[in-house]
């Protein structure tokens, strides 16, 4: 399966819509359209799940990876949209303790 990766930019955030498989064959598109992204001083990303139906350890790596840039660029990075399979892999990995992982406004869980 393809990857589909749109970005809305605002004053505010990015927003990075994620569609797809995240794996190994693909982990180094969203590496190429996260790095840029995550390597600006004080940018706000939001990281938009909702449409990923299926993410191995190549796609955390990539999500680590970006998430340090953001940290040490004084920015802030956020997953949304996480299934509850998504949301198991950040817990059993511990990243859900260190990255703030939301729900999409007006999403009711």
């Amino acid at each position: 399966m393809n990857l589909k990766i749109d970005l809305v930019e605002s004053e505010e955030s990015i927003l990075v819509k994620v569609a797809g498989e995240i794996d190994v064959y693909t982990a180094p598109k969203l590496r190429e359209t996260l790095f840029p992204l995550s390597e600006k001083t004080r940018v706000n990303i939001v990281i938009d799940l909702s449409a990923v139906e299926y993410m191995d350890s190549t796609g955390l790596g990539v999500f680590v990876g970006a998430f340090k840039n953001v940290r040490s660029n004084k920015g802030t990075f956020q997953l949304v949209g996480l299934s509850d399979r998504l949301k198991r892999l950040f817990e059993i990995t511990g990243l859900a303790d260190i990255m703030n992982i939301g729900q999409i406004e007006g999403e009711v869980k």
